[in-house]
């Protein structure tokens, strides 16, 4: 019963269900990738979710890891959403195996960056560079400078992982898939940002400095608001440009819970109970509409 509560432990800290945002950005990659007329191996398929899968599980077990050391984990309110997962404080002899895991994961993620540069050349290095320092970076310093953090995550799963899956994918840069990437980039943007509205005070206790500390819930609430506006005129832009197939505007679907969330934001921001049914609202924008893109592309 020990072992199985201590591989629990390091399964949860790597935190499932925010694994699923790593297909799905590899999914809008692929998608653009058959757009552009290119027909991957299924091999590339499948090696290129490992190695997204492998930084996504790298970055969420680091911030694990600092932030039980740290003793944010002991302060924070736990939610769904925000305050990490809590394994560690609750079996806190797993904190070396966590970190380990975080280490091969990057390590897995570094080899096949390696690869992939190999395969298509070195203009996935900068990719490579870029997506290696954000998740050595992003909880113990990103976290202190806020339009630093505000950008990260959405450039982590936007650009990188959309264009990256992109060029492995189809051997080439796309003025279409760089397009498509800036959706998530900014739907994933507001998902963080967001989601950092309950830890406000445990987080700026430990000296961190993210948007919503340095500018306050309304500013974060406009900053919300205007990259979820944008994320929409990009799609309409798109289509009405032909840059991409009419069949995108079904994506503004699912975008249209953000009227309920915004309602959300602005009545409840500072009661985290209240507010939480919001930030899952807020979750299924951020995943279902690059979910809805990729797909539209396909079925165009």
């Amino acid at each position: 019963m020990i072992l199985i509560k201590h591989i629990l432990t390091v399964i949860k800290s790597t935190r499932p269900p925010f694994l699923v945002l790593s297909p799905v950005c590899i999914f809008l990659g692929y998608s653009s990738a058959i757009l552009s007329g290119s027909d991957p191996e299924q091999y590339l398929i499948i090696t290129v979710f490992v190695g997204a899968l492998c930084a996504h599980i790298s970055v969420n077990t680091f911030n694990e890891y600092l932030d039980f050391k740290s003793g944010l984990d002991n302060i924070t309110e736990k939610t769904p959403f925000s305050g990490g997962s809590g394994a560690l404080p609750e079996d806190p002899q797993m904190a070396a195996s966590v970190l380990a895991v975080a280490i091969v994961c990057i390590i897995i993620t570094l080899i096949l960056g390696i690869y992939f540069i190999y395969l298509r050349g070195m203009s996935l290095l900068l990719l490579l560079t870029v997506g290696v320092s954000i998740i050595l970076a992003y909880t113990r310093w990103l976290n202190k400078y806020p339009f630093l953090c505000l950008i990260a995550p959405g450039l982590s799963f936007g650009p990188l992982f959309v264009v990256g899956s992109h060029v492995v994918l189809a051997g080439s840069y796309d003025l279409t898939n760089f397009y498509v990437s800036l959706v998530p980039f900014l739907l994933i943007s507001n998902l963080l940002l967001l989601n950092q509205y309950p830890d406000i005070e445990a987080d700026q206790s430990i000296g961190r400095n993210h948007f919503p500390i340095a500018y306050g819930i309304k500013k974060s609430n406009l900053v919300y608001i205007g990259m979820t506006s944008l994320a929409a005129v990009i799609v309409i832009f798109g289509v009405s440009t032909s840059l991409l197939p009419e069949t995108c505007l079904f994506c503004l679907l699912p975008m249209l819970v953000v009227i309920p969330v915004i309602y959300g934001i602005t009545k409840y921001a500072d009661d985290t109970q209240k507010l939480i049914p919001y930030l899952g609202m807020n979750v299924f924008v951020a995943l279902s509409t690059p979910l809805t893109l990729g797909i539209s592309i396909l079925i165009y």
